[in-house]
């Protein structure tokens, strides 16, 4: 399972000390974070993507030491069953606007849709419902797929799509490793776990979908 992060701030922040200290969350995790990595941020209102095959523990932090951005969206990933460790499977992925990032494992999914691996398949299964209000297609898709799942140990995602962001933190178990986290504020901050350097942070009750500007 994988670690999440997303920051959306009024200003523009620069993305180098928040990227080293998401890196210092998945080294540390209980749970083997380095089948790859990446990120997303947006510059001149467009979505750049960085993606690294490489642990993100292992990464040269310094060559993003200039990028300044407005909203950073990152992902490390533990491939399920350690497998598809390619760099065309890492997180974030894209579809017109919207940027998706995914934390957790469903087993016995009966939905009929196209990906790669699970993750890119519940992102397209979300955009198949968007009629013009994105929140209302994420609620009908998790409610979609929570029935037609025989078991979901977790599904934590969020969505961005420049104007706003879709977050939701389900889990049945292990709640010290799925629990998100959240501090609002000027700076939006989402992550996976809390960034020590940070205070004010706020657990995300389970079961949750949100709309955040």
């Amino acid at each position: 399972m994988c670690r999440l992060l997303l920051i959306k701030s009024e200003k523009d922040f620069f993305i180098e000390s928040y990227l080293k200290s998401f890196s210092e969350i998945a080294k540390n995790s209980k749970e083997y974070q380095g089948h790859g990595w990446g990120f997303a941020y947006l510059e001149k209102g467009s979505w750049k993507i960085y993606r690294n095959i490489k642990p993100v523990w292992e990464e040269d932090f310094s060559k993003f030491s200039e990028i300044k951005t407005k909203e950073l969206l990152a992902h490390a990933r533990s491939a399920f069953r350690d497998e598809g460790i390619v760099v065309e499977n890492n997180m974030p992925f894209q579809e017109k606007e919207r940027i998706f990032i995914f934390n957790g494992q469903l087993k016995g999914v009966k939905i009929s849709e196209e990906g790669r691996i699970g993750a890119e398949k519940i992102f397209n299964f979300i955009n198949r419902f968007d009629k013009g209000n994105l929140f209302e297609a994420v609620e009908k898709a998790v409610e979609i797929i929570k029935k037609r799942t025989a078991y979901i140990k977790a599904m934590n995602f969020i969505i961005s799509d420049k104007e706003k962001v879709y977050l939701v933190s389900f889990f049945n178990e292990d709640e010290s490793y799925f629990r998100m986290h959240k501090k609002e504020g000027e700076v939006l901050i989402i992550c996976s776990e809390p960034l020590s350097e940070i205070s004010g942070w706020e657990k995300i009750e389970n079961n949750t979908i949100q709309e955040l500007k």
